[in-house]
């Protein structure tokens, strides 16, 4: 065996190209290369530059690496990301990417790493690798449960969900029948390529959570795809100590309000409100009597006025001081740290909901689409926030809005709840990561045994190395990679 084995592997990250993919990636790198990985990140240009600077000495076993895609018509490289991306362009950024195949194939080439981690649309990564014998883990940054109900309508159709409090609302009709169309796509010409990328890992499958949140899910999940899944823990960026941050017009806010008495409103960077959701959020907030900070987003290229759009609702009349909103970036770990800050009103995108458990703030939650419904039915199952429901028509209105706020932010059993789950998150530190570097080192350790076999004794390996052969079961003794 080789002795640089045990000392340093390096491993190529190759998330998808939005910034929910990007952040994980990198914070998975982070405490990879704090055990002595060398780790190519790869993505985009106009991707790569939103961590850059975050890259810094202490991360010096992190090297970016540019993945160009194709020229294409309405495509600038400015687009090439779904941050900003105007939704129409989606398919064709899908589009290009898939065309870049042959260029990352050259990345593997000329990088070679021992380990290629990869994402969920791009089953052609692991492909690639298996070529040049190297292997293929994929990380998830979804939830287990989604994925999880997911496999279950692939591989159990006809069966019920074992789980029932995991399930879509009546309202949710489109995301029923978007799953089972994916689904039934997929097994008549493997289309779908989350299911896609899961069947092509090596092994095991790296997931984004922590068993005291989801272990039934991971079980579950392990049975139906054959794989081990591997929960990565929470991957939650820490606040920054930036001056600049700490001085930051939103922080300077919150350091004025009372203990847990705020709530902070963010609905991601990469989804936009309709009107309607604006406006009942909006009033909710301002029939609630809670403080609030309020990060709103436009789509990029429309000319709104978030000035006009509150004036319309009478909000500057009304607000009397209780409420900041503020159009663009804030800190966001920070306010979810902050002592002040006592919900979190989110559309339950995964990283959300972790980074909120992890500074133990109540979740008012408010899904929208993709995964979020089936996050935001978790949230409620571990007691960690209370979701606002939507009428039939899937109108939100403000009287529920103002309720479920006031609710989490009184609720000492939420607020309990989600203290608890903060402090298991703490106490554990890096336990996950520690067992996921011990599953890449095996996974690694076995694929080189393979490849520098001699070709003309590979048959004599296939006898003395078969699974509960007397070989096997010395070179794991002796590697110590027993299970």
């Amino acid at each position: 065996m080789d002795c640089n084995m045990q000392k340093n592997l390096k491993v190529l990250m190759f998330p998808w190209l939005g910034h929910g993919h990007i952040s994980p990636y990198y914070e998975l790198a982070k405490k990879l290369s704090h055990r002595n990985f060398t780790v190519y990140l790869c993505s985009t240009p106009v991707n790569l530059k939103s961590i850059e600077k975050k890259v810094g000495f202490e991360d010096s076993l992190i090297q970016l690496i540019e993945l160009h895609l194709p020229n294409l018509p309405d495509l600038p490289p400015c687009y090439h990301t779904t941050n900003g991306l105007p939704s129409h362009l989606m398919p064709t950024l899908k589009k290009a990417f898939d065309m870049s195949k042959n260029s990352f194939f050259d990345i593997l080439t000329k990088y070679k790493p021992d380990l290629l981690i990869y994402d969920f649309l791009q089953p052609w990564a692991p492909e690639a690798a298996f070529k040049l014998d190297i292997p293929a883990v994929q990380f998830i940054t979804s939830s287990t449960t989604q994925t999880a109900l997911l496999f279950h309508a692939y591989k159990k159709p006809d069966v019920e969900f074992p789980y029932p409090q995991i399930c879509y609302r009546d309202y949710e009709t489109a995301n029923v029948a978007e799953m089972k169309k994916s689904v039934d796509d997929h097994k008549r010409d493997r289309s779908n390529l989350v299911i896609d990328c899961i069947e092509k890992s090596s092994k095991i499958v790296l997931i984004k959570g922590f068993k005291e949140i989801d272990e039934k899910y991971i079980k579950y999940l392990t049975t139906l795809c054959g794989k081990k899944i591997v929960p990565v823990g929470p991957l939650v960026q820490e606040p920054s100590n930036n001056v600049e941050v700490e001085n930051s017009e939103t922080i300077t806010w919150l350091e004025k309000k009372e203990k847990a008495s705020t709530v902070f409103v963010s609905f991601g960077s990469e989804y936009f409100l309709s009107n309607e959701d604006f406006e009942a959020i909006a009033e909710g907030l301002l029939l609630s009597n809670v403080n609030f900070i309020w990060v709103v987003r436009f789509p990029p290229g429309e000319k709104i006025s978030l000035e006009d759009k509150l004036q319309q609702i009478g909000y500057y009349d009304r607000v009397e001081g209780r409420g900041m909103v503020v159009e663009g970036w804030v800190p966001q770990s920070k306010i979810l740290g902050h002592p002040n800050t006592g919900g979190f009103v989110s559309h339950c995108g995964w990283n959300s909901v972790i980074e909120s458990m992890k500074f133990g703030v109540p979740i008012i939650a408010m899904p929208m689409h993709i995964d979020q419904p089936i996050n935001a039915r978790l949230v409620e199952e571990v007691g960690a926030g209370i979701e606002v429901l939507r009428s039939h028509d899937l109108k939100l209105h403000p009287k529920e809005v103002a309720s479920v706020i006031q609710r989490v932010v009184k609720d000492e059993f939420v607020r309990e709840k989600v203290t608890k789950l903060s402090y298991q998150i703490k106490m554990k530190k890096d336990e996950e990561i520690d067992q996921v570097v011990k599953e890449l080192k095996k996974l690694c350790v076995k694929t080189k045994l393979v490849v520098e076999v001699e070709p003309g004794y590979m048959h004599l390996f296939k006898f003395i190395s078969r699974p509960n052969g007397w070989f096997t079961k010395f070179v794991k003794r002796l590697l110590n990679l027993s299970s």
